[in-house]
């Protein structure tokens, strides 16, 4: 059993309904629940920006969508040109719905799906796979040459393609642990921060009780952070999400 102010207690899944059919478990869970939530309010921001067409002077709603939709524009020109727009849709949902479970495992009592691996690993799998097929379908067998890096000497290539090939694998941990990494790290110190100024605040002495103001304090100043942190992870994977589909376009 967890203690109340257990930093790990809030990685727990908890079923809200529960769905087994003999080894198999089909419930549905914390997890599942927020990731929904996620959709749901990305679906709905669009909805609030493109109804009925929008309007000519943007809403506070509009604004935030455009702004947004503008930012992740830019990431893919920069990194992809004018032939990577056929994968914006792709990066700009992608960047969205991770923003969206990011910035909803702030809300207290809610639960950040991206702060389990399984679900980064989901996702990083996902780009991984879509960058290989990309690779075969613009180039057929010369995929393999993604494996050889250009101008090297004959004589360094039993050395260098293996390590090629582990770094082209690599990608699919790292997205997922540096996505993982990050927001579990900013949660577990929130927890922390909490439990040590609930348990000054119930101390029952005067002094302690006016002491719980600067672990409070703190904790607010870490909720900031927390949401940059939250739109900065999005952020960097879509980036290298476009960097790894340039890959995949040139191969380079």
């Amino acid at each position: 059993m967890f203690h109340l102010f257990n930093p790990l207690e809030q990685f727990q899944l908890v079923p809200f309904i529960s769905l087994r059919s003999g080894a198999l478990d089909f419930s549905l869970t914390n997890s599942t629940f927020f990731i929904i939530w996620s959709l749901a309010i990305f679906l709905l921001l669009i909805h609030l920006c493109t109804f009925n067409g929008g309007t000519i002077v943007p809403n506070r709603w509009q604004s935030v969508v455009e702004g947004l939709y503008e930012l992740i524009l830019g990431v893919v020109l920069d990194n992809l040109d004018t032939k990577g727009l056929r994968y914006f849709p792709f990066v700009f949902t992608l960047f969205m719905f991770v923003l969206c479970l990011n910035i909803i495992g702030i809300i207290p009592y809610s639960f950040t799906a991206t702060r389990h691996l399984i679900i980064t690993f989901g996702l990083s799998l996902v780009i991984f796979l879509g960058r290989t097929f990309i690779c075969f379908r613009e180039h057929g067998f010369k995929f393999f040459a993604i494996f050889l890096p250009p101008g090297a000497p004959l004589g360094l290539l039993p050395l260098l393609v293996p390590i090629e090939f582990i770094s082209y694998f690599i990608t699919l941990i790292a997205l997922a642990v540096r996505l993982f990494a990050n927001m579990i790290s900013g949660h577990i110190l929130l927890k922390v921060l909490i439990g040590f100024a609930w348990t000054i605040i119930t101390a029952g002495r005067t002094l302690l009780f006016f002491a719980h103001v600067l672990p409070l304090g703190v904790v607010f100043l870490l909720i900031g952070i927390e949401l940059a942190v939250s739109f900065i992870q999005a952020y960097v994977f879509a980036t290298l999400t476009c960097i790894y589909i340039n890959t995949s376009l040139e191969l380079h």
